[in-house]
């Protein structure tokens, strides 16, 4: 047993020098000519133009209003949920998962994998352009946080110990997404 605190220690230390040459790239968009609808349950809501969004920028009274509790402590709130807790850890379907807020579509069942973790993870997003990254020092670590590019909603954090072929890990909040199935697409394809 007292071999379990210095490999946590150990652990400590590889993570904070793998993150501190992880490579921080903040995301800038532009809004498209068209103004995106946005209704609190609108699971799935692609902007207008590929790449391109509407930053949404609501009061917080408006957040607390449209996301639950939990929702909001880890979107708005950067909370994180308890491991192995989310339906969305197991979910195997074609699919794209979307931020909870706004239904951004921010990754592809495509590129989901089994971390082990106890957090849905993905190696890459649906386009870069839709998630940012920001360093976080918070808790005596140095990491890279992962926000809805259009909400700004907490999604979790990405590491570089991930699979090929970007050997990243976006380890994310199940809370901070929805699921849509494939099937529930028009066609069966992703729109």
């Amino acid at each position: 047993m007292r071999f379990f605190p210095f490999l946590l220690g150990c652990l400590f230390l590889v993570s904070s020098a793998c993150n501190s040459q992880t490579k921080v790239k903040t995301t800038t968009t532009e809004a498209p000519a068209t103004v995106e609808s946005q209704t609190p349950d609108y699971k799935y809501n692609p902007p207008a133009v590929a790449g391109e969004i509407t930053v949404i920028d609501e009061p917080e009274s408006y957040w607390k209003e449209v996301l639950t509790s939990e929702e909001y402590n880890i979107l708005r709130e950067e909370g994180t949920e308890r491991s192995f807790t989310s339906p969305l850890n197991d979910e195997k379907r074609p699919g794209i998962f979307t931020c909870a807020a706004c239904g951004l579509p921010l990754f592809s069942s495509d590129t989901k994998f089994k971390s082990g973790t106890g957090w849905p993870s993905f190696y890459q997003p649906i386009n870069d352009a839709y998630v940012r990254q920001d360093v976080d020092n918070r808790y005596g670590m140095r990491r890279v946080e992962v926000s809805c590019a259009r909400c700004n909603g907490h999604q979790g954090h990405v590491f570089p110990d991930g699979p090929e072929p970007t050997g990243l890990r976006y380890c994310i909040n199940g809370l901070a997404l929805d699921f849509v199935p494939m099937e529930d697409f028009p066609d069966g394809e992703k729109k």
